[in-house]
């Protein structure tokens, strides 16, 4: 019989103390019931001797210390998991929103994970396609990698995310393929896209999506991302899927855990951030993984908007810090109608040399991809140089850098939102163009492959 405490001390927005606790742990789930019957769930924050810090999921509104009591339930927030999962929407906490029946759990699993050995972690080096040309082409995505896309305020990474859901695959195999899909934080107009898109397109028959709305409690929202990645560790370690798991927005998160830390009166670390805020999104991010003697693997892309477009803003930054490279969007190239405006000069995926070549994707992709940044920036130089000297101080070389940067942002880049390129048709795009160069200013290629590829029409 598990006891309960009508010995609320103090209510700070989310969070509650109960005082005269008894053998209370860290991440305990509670149940706080109000006078009025209605019951709410949280979790054990913070012990001091027989003091217990709960934070409440639901928010603590209409709480009466007097006539209120408490709970702890003895086990950890926990997902019930099933393959049923996949097809359904659910909400931040794991309930059903999508109208359908709650799921028979074949287990249930604690959403804070296990960590994994970094001893037992495999090498990515899978191809995964994404069908955008910017990514495949150049910053290529592998199969167990983190590559977070860092966008604004007001540009559509909303659109990126869902075309990547759509149109993500690993090539070559027959092995089960799944998307996890997390919002945190979103309107509901944002979670409507979300939800008719996945429906529309058919991608819902293989996604599991969690979302947490922006009027939900900042609790929930803490928890989503756990919930999900849950979810993901149970299709691709027990049931041998591949998984990719979309995180958007993680910017959402992160405000989240500064309120909560406020909450808390810590002291603040940069921008208001808590210090932890690294150790918090590690342990996240580093959720993602292929694992020795496994099948599945996690695959994962968090989203995130820097706030006022500053990469050095502490949530991208540490980001950076922990992930394999970042997918850059630009306002400039949104500005100029470019869909979707990834800016692939910083773009970078510190993997992409493990997932391409010969069996993998093709043999001449790594010397098009070099041949293609060199050009790109080559071409973006000669933009500039001819503001500065007009058009008449340009080499032909420069003339013909400058024109492949055109036909590259209008052909290779602006794509479209639901332009499914295969990788072939991405690399002989990229052929096509670089025949605008002289063939002599294609140096970072292979002369056999410049005898195979160039002259093809």
């Amino acid at each position: 019989m598990l006891k309960e405490y009508k010995s609320l001390k103090e209510v700070v927005g989310p969070l509650v103390i109960v005082e005269g606790v008894d053998g209370v742990k860290y991440e305990e789930l509670v149940e706080v019931q109000l006078q009025n019957g209605e019951k709410r769930r949280g979790r054990v924050l913070e012990i001091d001797r027989d003091r217990a810090m709960v934070q409440l999921f639901e928010g603590s509104a209409g709480i009466n210390l007097e006539q209120t009591s408490v709970r702890f339930l003895g086990r950890p927030l926990e997902l019930g998991v099933s393959t049923d999962m996949i097809g359904r929407i659910f909400d931040g906490l794991g309930n059903p929103m999508d109208g359908g029946p709650a799921i028979i759990a074949e287990d249930r699993i604690d959403i804070n994970g296990s960590a994994m050995n970094p001893s037992s972690r495999d090498y990515p080096e899978e191809f995964i396609q994404t069908g955008i040309s910017c990514i495949d082409g150049l910053n290529t995505l592998v199969r167990g990698q983190k590559l977070p896309i860092f966008s604004a305020s007001g540009l559509p990474h909303n659109q990126v995310a869902a075309q990547i859901a759509r149109q993500a695959n690993v090539l070559g195999t027959d092995e089960k393929f799944a998307v996890v899909f997390a919002a945190m934080g979103i309107t509901f107009e944002e979670a409507q896209f979300f939800i008719d898109d996945f429906t529309e397109s058919g991608a819902i028959e293989r996604a599991t999506l969690f979302i947490n709305l922006a009027d939900d409690p900042a609790i929930e929202r803490l928890a989503t991302p756990k919930m999900a990645l849950t979810a993901a560790e149970y299709l691709a370690y027990e049931k041998d899927m591949h998984v990719l798991v979309i995180l958007t927005d993680m910017t959402n998160y992160a405000e989240a855990l500064r309120e909560v830390s406020a909450a808390r009166k810590e002291v603040p670390g940069r921008r208001g951030y808590p210090g932890y805020l690294y150790t918090d999104l590690a342990s996240l991010y580093e959720r993602a993984g292929r694992i020795r003697g496994r099948v599945g693997s996690i695959t994962q892309i968090p989203i995130l908007t820097m706030p006022e477009d500053d990469i050095t803003h502490p949530i991208p930054d540490l980001t950076g810090y922990i992930t394999e490279g970042q997918i850059i969007l630009s306002r400039d190239l949104y500005r100029s109608g470019l869909e979707p405006p990834i800016n692939v000069v910083p773009s970078l995926s510190r993997l992409k040399d493990k997932g391409i070549g010969a069996g993998k994707t093709r043999e001449d992709h790594a010397d098009t991809m070099n041949q293609i940044y060199a050009a790109y920036t080559a071409g973006r130089e000669a933009r500039e140089l001819a503001v500065i000297l007009g058009d008449s101080a340009l080499s032909a070389a420069d003339r013909a850098f400058s024109k492949f940067t055109d036909a590259f942002d209008a052909r290779y880049v602006n794509q479209g939102y639901m332009t499914n390129r295969t990788i072939t048709e991405t690399l002989d795009l990229g052929w096509e163009l670089l025949r605008i160069i002289p063939r002599t200013e294609l140096k970072r290629i292979r002369d056999e492959y410049l005898e195979k590829y160039l002259d093809q029409e």
